[in-house]
């Protein structure tokens, strides 16, 4: 395993990254508290996993509706400046739902209506955000670094916003962990407006919308990398990553806590999540990443079976590390492959298809969740998703052996050879 501690933070050589990462800091904290907040809401009045579900349902599915046309944009116009709309848009939502909540006369269709908000203003941004990444690190040898330091980030929020969410929660309210999240974009928004870019160069060509997303759909199948990476994607969400639907019914029924438990939990979980973006960032260039893949969904497995029956809160705090550690490190994975195989003028394409797998199957798998743990209880439906994770990192290890053999002419370490070349020049 190759591993270099010296060279894991060597992205911050780039003024721009280093911008965008303090900004997104302070947001992505917010961003988590006010996540954090909405399901302890929604529970609290509802004490139903099933309506859990359906929250993130509406938060997400207008990300998978519009996800393609998101990718579309993101590829034909200033991603810049897409993300100074995105962000401000955020901060009006955020706002919105501060007023809502602090107002004290607000119901649950208009949380979800503005739920919903959010979902249409992420099928824009999500697509716009990560191929932003690229133009901001000239070593595009220090772009897998960049990506893992940017999941690094998201995860470092993870694990103080539900923290801080479940302190100002029991002591403020959640109309408060709303405000302070709508306070935060102006950090990202500040660190947008003060970066120096080049020009933004329109592509020459201007297809119909149409046809573009055409395009990249034959670039998808014509790259069988990228497309086995999204599926895989996409059956994790839908099957294992909804968990964080039962995060909430597990703080309240079998660890009998409060606001405070929850936001511990998806702490913990963020901790794992952290610690698994770093030991990423950590891998010295050249390391096959598709290797890590099923590693990490074993990992994810093996947290969610070891959680789901523990009822000794300290011992599950443990397995959920474990779980944290091994969602985040199979989606930044996932993330920063089709970043480095995808062509320069399909990378939002191909994000706006990771959106597509993400957006599209967790608020049906978050559904689905709710809706079974209705009928067989929360521990088991974790139970249920850990052996699913199993399964899939089994079928997707063997899929990727396959597809080695089937070269012909082409060993294993031949084969690697040549990838690694491959994302050297690129």
């Amino acid at each position: 395993m190759k591993i270099s501690n010296l060279g894991t933070f060597r992205a911050f050589r780039n003024r721009n990254y280093t911008l965008f990462f303090c900004g997104q800091s302070v947001s992505q904290i917010g961003t988590w508290m006010q996540r954090t907040a909405v399901s302890w809401t929604i529970y609290s009045i509802t004490h139903s996993a099933f309506m859990l579900g359906l929250t993130i349902f509406a938060q997400q599915f207008p990300s998978f509706l519009l996800s393609l046309y998101g990718g579309f944009i993101a590829d034909r116009y200033n991603r810049h400046k897409i993300l100074l709309l995105t962000q401000a848009a955020s901060m009006v939502q955020a706002t919105l739902l501060a007023i809502l909540i602090l107002s004290n006369h607000y119901t649950i269709s208009e949380i979800l209506c503005l739920s919903i908000l959010l979902g249409i203003i992420n099928a824009f941004d999500v697509p716009a955000r990560q191929p932003l990444v690229h133009e901001l690190v000239s070593d595009k040898d220090e772009l897998p670094n960049a990506m893992a330091l940017n999941s690094a980030m998201v995860n470092l929020a993870r694990l103080l916003g539900p923290a801080l969410s479940g302190i100002i929660l029991q002591q403020f309210g959640a109309g408060i962990c709303f405000l302070l999240n709508a306070i935060s974009f102006l950090a990202v928004i500040v660190s947008l407006l003060v970066m120096k870019l080049p020009p933004f160069q329109p592509p020459v060509l201007k297809k119909k919308a149409i046809l573009e997303m055409a395009e990249g759909f034959r670039y998808l199948k014509q790259t069988p990398i990228l497309g086995s990476v999204i599926l895989l994607l996409a059956l994790v969400s839908l099957m294992v990553l909804p968990y964080d639907t039962l995060v909430p019914v597990f703080a309240k029924m079998i660890f009998n806590g409060d606001a405070a438990t929850y936001g511990y939990i998806s702490s913990f979980m963020g901790l794992g999540a952290i610690s698994g973006t770093f030991f990423l960032a950590s891998l010295k260039k050249g390391t096959n990443l598709k290797n890590f893949l099923p590693v990490s969904g074993f990992a994810l497995g093996a947290g969610l079976i070891l959680f789901s029956h523990t009822t000794y809160f300290p011992l599950a705090m443990t397995f959920a590390i474990i779980s944290g550690f091994g969602a985040m490190a199979q989606n930044t994975l996932c993330i920063t492959i089709i970043q480095v195989h995808a062509a320069q003028n399909m990378r939002g394409r191909m994000m706006s298809y990771v959106a597509l797998a993400y957006f599209g199957m967790l608020p049906l798998g978050s559904l689905l969740i709710g809706s079974i743990s209705q009928q067989i209880g929360a521990p088991n439906t974790m139970l249920c998703q850990g052996i699913a994770a199993f399964v899939i990192a089994i079928v997707f290890s063997r899929y990727m052996r396959k597809e080695k053999v089937s070269k012909e002419g082409v060993n294993e370490e031949e084969l690697e050879e040549i990838e690694d070349e491959i994302i050297e020049k690129i």
